[in-house]
């Protein structure tokens, strides 16, 4: 890891100053973060004690390292210069989205840059809630196929898709097989969910980890599809899924439709660590710019 990066380890103020030169130097007001996560504190907490375990599941070990109460974790993105990001939170079961969705309005509304979250689960209600969430001005939904453990062309879903692709409405979904694959993981079901969606602005989150090419398959074929760097490219992810170097230049030919995503504060290494890891894919400045700023804040509309 690059001296930068061990700076964010030592101490997170010098961090942020990084973090800052980042952005600065290539002339952006700041950094657009797609995938973020801020949820109910005592969902997080279960969630970073999965994460804790994760090393007897998956044979990674996977410390948090931004385990701090949710006011410190606002503030420390705020220093970064992350103008605008996401409260990314998802059910595992039925009868949690709505009340999820009720939240993250609430922590929108008190928390400047966040980008109105919500998200969805296969039962009867969807439509109706998810139909609310967007009269509540919800900016970009959330979808995660391996913990929900759902197939995307659940019937109940079907009206919610055409719904979300008529709005306009970025869903980020996680839909590659990694960290450990899911039964409705993988690119054959979204497939067959954008066959019938084509106009769904479908965010694949990872960058389809570990079935990058296959995703960008799909990002060729469908213009409303996009992927987001989340965990991608780093020395954590490229130990365990590297991403093929033959395909760099079809990230390259995508510039418009990738999107920059961190996972933050769920990660295992610093912020900064996931901006040097996409600089150093030597795919320019203007790519740069793009990816860590311009397509978020037009896919958003940010002035």
């Amino acid at each position: 890891m690059s001296e930068a990066s061990e700076a964010g380890v030592a101490g997170e103020g010098s961090e942020a100053e990084d973090v800052r030169r980042f952005w600065q130097r290539l002339g952006l007001p700041g950094l657009v973060d797609v995938h973020t996560h801020f949820m109910p504190e005592q969902v997080l907490k279960k969630v970073w004690a999965y994460f804790d375990a994760v090393g007897p599941l998956t044979g990674t070990e996977w410390p948090i390292a931004y385990r701090h109460e949710e006011e410190e974790r606002v503030a420390l993105l705020r220093e970064f210069g992350v103008r605008s990001f996401t409260s990314m939170l998802y059910p595992h079961k039925a009868g949690m989205a709505a009340w999820l969705n009720g939240w993250a309005a609430d922590f929108a509304e008190r928390t400047p840059g966040c980008l109105h979250t919500a998200t969805l689960f296969p039962e009867d209600g969807v439509e109706r809630y998810v139909r609310d969430a967007v009269e509540r001005g919800a900016r970009v939904f959330k979808a995660h196929l391996q913990v929900g453990a759902y197939d995307p062309n659940d019937a109940l879903l079907d009206p919610v898709w055409g719904l979300l692709a008529e709005a306009g409405m970025p869903v980020v979904m996680h839909c590659g097989s990694g960290p450990v694959p899911g039964k409705h993981t993988g690119p054959e079901p979204v497939g067959r969910l954008l066959a019938r969606h084509p106009r769904l602005r479908l965010v694949v989150a990872h960058m389809g980890m570990p079935e990058y090419t296959d995703f960008l398959d799909l990002a060729e074929r469908y213009q409303e599809v996009r992927l987001d760097t989340t965990m991608a490219f780093t020395d954590f992810s490229e130990s365990l899924s590297p991403f093929p170097v033959v395909e760099r230049a079809r990230l390259l030919a995508l510039a418009d439709r990738v999107l920059l995503g961190t996972d933050f504060p769920n990660i295992p290494y610093p912020y900064v660590h996931q901006l040097e890891a996409l600089e150093r894919l030597e795919l320019g400045d203007d790519w740069l710019r793009a990816v860590c700023h311009d397509n978020g804040a037009v896919l958003f509309g940010l002035r």
